[in-house]
């Protein structure tokens, strides 16, 4: 089984199929499909929409859509983590923070795929906390500045098997894919 990935994301696709590849699951990145992202507070709104706008094309067609949400700024940059990360970066995130006790922040990631003409969602999300400082090389994002609990690691210092065993993404994922062998 194959699945259509649409993304621009070159992370988002090797870390989906690294997660998918022990299901038996291919990926595959769409090279002609576009997806209309909205601007909204919600992820799965973000991507309930686009799907609707995709799966006319048939089934196996999956979106994904995450975001970085800390506790002490009330969620952001949340879904609009891409903007945010494009424009003050991660040094930008460390000096909203540099005034607050908390650094609590949760990772949710939401992956729809088209079933039967429909989207049909499946979450995924990590608690952790915001160093001091971006750590790492690995990974893309927020990765160097995010450390999930109980974890002295950022995502960007994990190779991309250790980054699996804690990811919102290979949660979401592993949840498509139970879905998806399981018979639906």
């Amino acid at each position: 089984m194959n699945i259509l990935f649409v993304t621009g994301n070159k992370g988002k696709i090797e870390e989906a199929a690294h997660i998918l590849s022990r299901w038996g699951i291919g990926v595959y990145q769409s090279t002609n499909l576009h997806k209309v992202e909205i601007q909204s507070n919600e992820l799965e709104e973000i991507v309930t929409y686009a799907l609707n706008q995709l799966c006319d094309y048939g089934d196996l067609i999956v979106v994904e859509d995450d975001g970085l949400f800390i506790d002490s700024l009330h969620g952001f940059p949340g879904p609009y983590s891409a903007y945010v990360y494009a424009t003050i970066g991660l040094h930008g995130i460390l000096q909203l923070l540099e005034s607050t006790t908390s650094r609590r922040a949760v990772f949710r990631s939401v992956v729809g795929v088209c079933m039967g003409g429909k989207p049909k969602l499946f979450r995924g999300e990590v608690v952790g906390n915001i160093v001091n400082e971006p750590r790492g090389s690995h990974g893309f994002g927020f990765d160097p500045i995010f450390a999930p609990l109980g974890v002295d690691s950022t995502f960007a210092e994990m190779n991309i098997e250790e980054k699996s065993i804690y990811s919102h993404r290979s949660r979401a994922f592993t949840r498509l894919a139970e879905y998806l062998v399981g018979g639906r």
